[in-house]
């Protein structure tokens, strides 16, 4: 049996994009390379990664920190992405059609992502 962890959801804000036309697999490399920092310095790493995978991902980092400005009046510079995930969404399977009356499968493969960010100015006033 499994515990769960009861967390703050006062400190916390998330958003999640969905059916994203992209292999799961491409967009892990870049999350793994965003977990656990700042957001200030996650914008810095997507600008500057060579990968096609860092665009939406980095739509749903600014997405996640209007939200925590906007609805929640979090500052920008105190927040830290806390939980950062990839999976796997539905297939697109389409036709091409080949010579001869034959047709060829085509599966494009989709993902969910899902970004929480933490704002750490919030964690310390709880604790204390």
């Amino acid at each position: 049996m499994t515990k769960k962890r009861k967390t703050n959801t006062y400190i916390e804000v998330s958003a999640l994009g969905q059916h994203i036309c992209m292999s799961t697999y491409k967009a892990q490399r870049v999350i793994d390379q965003i977990r656990e920092r700042s957001y200030e310095e996650t914008l810095m790493i997507l600008e500057l990664m060579p990968y096609r995978a860092c665009y939406p991902i980095f739509k749903l980092v600014y997405s996640v920190a209007a939200n925590a400005s906007h609805n929640m009046g979090f500052n920008e510079t105190s927040l830290v992405i806390s939980k950062a995930e990839v999976n796997e969404g539905t297939t697109v399977k389409k036709l091409k059609p080949r010579a001869r009356g034959r047709s060829y499968p085509i599966k494009r493969s989709t993902c969910h992502m899902t970004i929480v960010l933490k704002d750490i100015s919030l964690l310390y006033e709880y604790e204390n």
